[in-house]
């Protein structure tokens, strides 16, 4: 992966982030702590943006997935196992690390007779801040690719996810 705006670019998920948001806002309950566990769903803008997901543990391994994709050529995978520390006495301000692998598939048309496909390893480092059930966050996400070819991509970006 030579060209990582080629992979890793901006998507839209802007549309689905802001009807989540309003159906929580609707659904009330949004002043109560965040249960532990808990299922957040939510958005990444950066490098890549896309749709979050997390299945949180007060304890234990915390599972994060970042999923980004176009509607013509493009789907990016990313799974991390996290550990949560909190900075915090009201468990309010998280720093959160773990190891990862993600996949990228660019399917590029007809006219390309190979399809990119790019695997590796990737950390995961970040802060988050819990206000009630919703949760920013800032994180760094170094990717070493291994397969077509080796190559390092940093990424990362921040975000909000909604807890239920």
């Amino acid at each position: 992966m030579k060209n990582s705006r080629s992979y890793f670019g901006a998507t839209h998920f802007n549309s689905i982030f802001f009807i989540v948001l309003i159906n929580c806002l609707c659904a009330g309950n949004l002043l109560a702590q965040r249960p532990s566990p808990s299922f957040g769903i939510g958005f990444q803008a950066g490098n890549p943006t896309g749709l979050s997901l997390q299945f949180y543990k007060d304890r234990g391994m915390t599972t994060d997935i970042l999923v980004a994709y176009d509607l013509h050529d493009f789907f990016f995978l990313n799974v991390h196992g996290l550990w949560n520390t909190h900075l915090d006495n009201g468990g309010h301000l998280h720093f959160y690390y773990g190891p990862g692998g993600f996949i990228g598939i660019r399917d590029r048309g007809p006219e390309y007779p190979n399809d990119d496909v790019a695997a590796g390893v990737s950390g995961n480092f970040g802060l988050s801040l819990v206000i009630s059930r919703i949760e920013l966050f800032g994180q760094f996400t170094p990717r070493l690719e291994l397969t077509p070819s080796t190559d390092f991509q940093p990424g990362g970006g921040v975000g909000m996810r909604i807890f239920f």
